[in-house]
C-alpha cells in the first residue's frame, strides 16, 4: 500500500508459450525465470498482493516455492495464445471481487519475460503515478538506438522505398546523432493502472499515461532462446561486477 492505495501485482504465466516453450520455468542462472520476478515484486514495499495467474499446474508449484500466491487456475479459455491480456487482468480482479469481496486501486502486471526488472523500478513507477494528480497510469519505455525517421526502409520490388518520403520534413541529409529526436519504445517492465480506469479503457495506455524510462540493458525481453542467451550474459555480468 501507498498512500493509502491498495495494489495488486500480478504475474501473467500461461504454460504454452511457443517461441521458447516452458520459458516461465527454464532455469536462467540456475533459477526458473519467473522466481527472478517473484523475487524482485516480494521487496517491494508497496505491492499488498503477489499473484500468479496460469493455467498450468507446474508453473503453480514452482511460483508458490518462491513465495507468490496462486489463488485460482486460469481457465483454459484465458491460455489461449490469442487470448488478450486485458481478459487476463480482467479475471484477476473478478475473482477477488467477486470471490473474497476485496478490491484494489490500482494493479501492477510484471512479465515474468522482464527479468532485469528491479523492486526499485516497481516502487519508483508506484511512486511517480500516485503522486501525479492527473495521471491514471505509467508504462515503462526505453530509448531506441538513435534512428533517422528518414532513413527507414521498406524494400518493393527489390527497390528501397523510404515510407517517410511524403513527409514534408523529409530530407536526404544525415541528421547528427545530437540533432535526432529521442524516441522511445514500450519495453514490457512495468505496466500499473488505477483498477477502475483500466477496466474502462481496457489497456494501460491512457490519455494521462506517464512515462517510466528504464535503462537500455533492462529493456531486454524474452521472446526466443536469442533473448534467453542475451539476457543471461547480462545477468552474469551484473553478478560479477
Amino acid at each position: 500500500m501507498y498512500k493509502n492505495k491498495s495494489i495488486l501485482g500480478i504475474i501473467p504465466a500461461r504454460g504454452g508459450s511457443k517461441g521458447l516453450p516452458r520459458k516461465n520455468i527454464k532455469l536462467l542462472l540456475n533459477k526458473p525465470l519467473i522466481a527472478w520476478t517473484i523475487e524482485e515484486a516480494k521487496k517491494s514495499k508497496y505491492l499488498d498482493r503477489i499473484i500468479i495467474s496460469t493455467d498450468d499446474e507446474e508453473i503453480a508449484k514452482i511460483s508458490e516455492s518462491f513465495g507468490a500466491e496462486v489463488p485460482f487456475m486460469r481457465p483454459q479459455q484465458l491460455a489461449q495464445d490469442s487470448t488478450p491480456s486485458y481478459e487476463v487482468i480482467k479475471h484477476c480482479i473478478e475473482y477477488f471481487h467477486q470471490k473474497m469481496n476485496v478490491s484494489y486501486d490500482y494493479i501492477a502486471l510484471l512479465e515474468p519475460t522482464s527479468p532485469l526488472r528491479e523492486t526499485s523500478d516497481i516502487d519508483n513507477s508506484i511512486e511517480l503515478l500516485i503522486n501525479n494528480k492527473s495521471a491514471t497510469s505509467i508504462v515503462s519505455i526505453a530509448q531506441l538506438d538513435k534512428i533517422d525517421l528518414n532513413y527507414i526502409f521498406s524494400v518493393k520490388e527489390q527497390f528501397l522505398i523510404s515510407p517517410f518520403e511524403n513527409n514534408p520534413n523529409f530530407s536526404v541529409k544525415h541528421k547528427t546523432r545530437q540533432e535526432m529526436e529521442k524516441l522511445y519504445f514500450p519495453d514490457g517492465t512495468i505496466y500499473i493502472s488505477e483498477t477502475y480506469e483500466y477496466l474502462n479503457k481496457k489497456t494501460f495506455y491512457h490519455e494521462k499515461t506517464l512515462a517510466y524510462i528504464v535503462d537500455k540493458y533492462k529493456s531486454y525481453e524474452i521472446d526466443d532462446i536469442l533473448d534467453f542467451i542475451i539476457i543471461e550474459t547480462l545477468l552474469k555480468h551484473k553478478k560479477d561486477y
